[in-house]
C-alpha cells in the first residue's frame, strides 16, 4: 500500500518569505533596542526620549489599519514590497540625522513600511497554514524569524561601540536593501500568477471593510475583550519599554556591547520557546499560552528592577524570562486573532491590534519618563509588571473561542469590496 506523503508545515514560498523577513529585520533589530541610546548620543534627555517615543506613535496610529486594508485589497506580497521601498527610504534620515528631532522623520517614513509589512506578515502566515496546525506554523515561523533577535542586537551593539552609530545604521540599511530586492522579486512573481489579487483601492471598499471590522470590535465578544486587554497592556509597556536600554546603561552599568548580548539572549529564549508555544496553543487553547506568557513577562520585570549592583548576569536571567514569555504567548495570540476574524479582513485585523494603543496611550512614553524623573527609575517598570500580571484575569475568563465564533473560512459570508 502506497503511503501518502505528509505535507510539510512550511511551504517553499513561506520559507522564502521568512528569509526576506530575516534580512529586513536583522537591520531593524541592529538599532531598534539601541534607539534610546542613539537619541541620548544626539543629546536628548530622559524626558526628551520619552517625548520622542510618544510623538513616534502618531503616524503608526494613523496608518496601521490602512496598511492592513491595503494588504487585504492588493495582496500580502504586493503590500510588503511597497512597504519595503519606504523602509529603505527611511534609513536615509536615520543615518544622516544630526539632532534627535530629525529622527522623527525617519520614524514616520519607517511607520509607513511597518504599517504595510506588519499586518501582511501575520496574515500571510495564517493563509499558508491549516486551522488545526496554525499555532504550530506561527510558532515555527516565529522561531525562524527570531534569528534576527539573536544576531541583530549583538551585531548592532558591537558596530555602534566600535565604529559609532552612523556606521552601524549604514550596515543595517544594507541588510534591509537586500530584503527589499527579494520582496520586489517575490511580488513580481506573484503578479504573474492567476491567483493574484486584482482588487483596487477605493473609498467604498475601505468603508465596507471598516464597517465589517468595527462591527467585530464593538460586538462585546472576543475581539472586544482582546482589544481592551491588549490596549491596557500596550499602554503599560509604553511606560517602560523604551527606557530599558538607558536603565541598563545608567543603573546596571552595561556597555553597548553587553546590552546587545543581553537583548540577543532575549531573542534566543524567544526563539527556543515559540515552537513549544505554538504546540501548547493548538493542544490546550490559545488563552493558556497567552496567560502563561504574561506571567513570565511580569516575573521578568520584577527580576530586572531588583538586581543588586554589580550582578550583571541577572540581566540575562530577567531577559531570558521575558523572551520565554514572549515566545510562548506570540503564536497563541496570532493564532487567536486569525481564527476570530474572516480571512478577507485579516490584514486589517492585525493592523488594528498593532494600533490598539489608541489616542489614550500616546502620552504613555512621556509619562513613563516623568515616572523615572519624579518617582524613581524603577517605577515605570514596576507599573508595567503589575499590569501584565493583572491582565491574566481577563485573558483567562474572556479569551475563549466558542465553536459558534470560529470563523470557518469557507462558510464566512463574503464582504463586498
Amino acid at each position: 500500500m502506497e503511503t501518502l506523503k505528509k505535507k510539510p508545515l512550511l511551504s517553499g514560498l513561506l520559507i522564502l518569505f521568512l528569509t526576506a523577513m530575516i534580512f529586513a529585520n536583522i537591520g531593524g533589530s541592529m538599532y531598534g533596542s539601541l534607539m534610546p541610546l542613539y537619541l541620548k548620543d544626539l543629546k536628548a534627555s530622559i524626558t526628551q526620549i520619552g517625548l520622542f517615543f510618544t510623538l513616534s506613535q502618531i503616524v503608526p496610529l494613523l496608518l496601521q489599519i490602512l496598511g492592513g486594508w491595503v494588504s487585504d485589497t492588493l495582496g500580502r506580497l504586493r503590500a510588503i514590497a511597497i512597504g519595503s521601498v519606504f523602509g529603505v527610504i527611511g534609513f536615509i534620515p536615520l543615518i544622516l540625522a544630526d539632532t534627535w528631532q530629525w529622527l522623527l522623520l525617519a520614524v514616520a517614513i519607517g511607520a509607513v513600511a511597518r504599517s504595510l509589512v506588519g499586518p501582511s506578515f501575520d496574515a500571510f502566515i495564517a493563509e499558508h497554514s491549516s486551522e488545526e496546525n496554525r499555532g504550530k506554523v506561527f510558532g515555527i515561523s516565529q522561531a525562524i524569524f527570531m534569528i534576527v533577535s539573536v544576531l541583530g542586537p549583538p551585531l548592532g551593539g558591537w558596530l555602534a561601540g566600535a565604529y559609532g552609530f552612523k556606521w552601524m545604521l549604514l550596515i543595517a540599511g544594507i541588510f534591509y536593501f537586500i530584503a527589499m530586492l527579494m520582496r520586489l522579486s517575490m511580488a513580481s512573481e506573484a503578479a504573474k500568477s492567476a491567483a493574484v489579487k486584482t482588487d483596487k483601492l477605493s473609498f467604498s471598499s475601505l468603508k465596507i471593510n471598516l464597517v465589517s471590522m468595527f462591527t467585530l470590535v464593538f460586538s462585546g465578544g472576543l475581539i472586544t475583550w482582546m482589544l481592551i486587554t491588549d490596549g491596557l497592556r500596550d499602554i503599560s509597556f509604553q511606560f517602560s519599554e523604551n527606557l530599558f536600554p538607558v536603565y541598563m546603561q545608567e543603573i546596571g552599568g552595561l556597555s553597548l556591547q553587553q546590552i546587545g548580548w543581553v537583548m540577543s539572549f532575549f531573542g534566543l529564549a524567544m526563539m527556543l520557546t515559540t515552537i513549544p508555544g505554538g504546540w501548547l496553543s493548538d493542544k490546550a487553547g490559545e488563552r493558556v499560552g497567552i496567560a502563561l506568557g504574561m506571567i513570565l513577562m511580569s516575573s521578568a520585570l520584577f527580576v530586572l528592577v531588583n538586581i543588586p549592583a554589580g550582578v550583571k548576569w541577572m540581566y540575562y536571567l530577567g531577559w531570558g524570562l521575558a523572551g520565554m514569555g514572549a515566545g510562548i504567548s506570540a503564536p497563541a495570540y496570532q493564532s487567536l486573532i486569525s481564527k476570530a476574524v474572516p480571512q478577507k479582513n485579516r490584514g486589517m485585523a492585525f493592523g488594528l491590534f498593532s494600533t490598539s494603543l489608541g489616542i489614550v496611550s500616546l502620552p504613555a512614553p512621556w509619562i513613563g519618563a516623568q515616572m523615572w524623573d519624579r518617582v524613581s527609575p524603577t517605577f515605570p517598570f514596576t507599573v508595567t509588571a503589575v499590569v501584565l500580571l493583572l491582565s491574566v484575569i481577563p485573558i483567562w475568563i474572556k479569551f475563549k473561542l466558542p465553536k459558534t465564533e470560529v470563523l470557518d473560512e469557507e462558510n464566512v459570508p463574503a464582504v463586498a469590496g
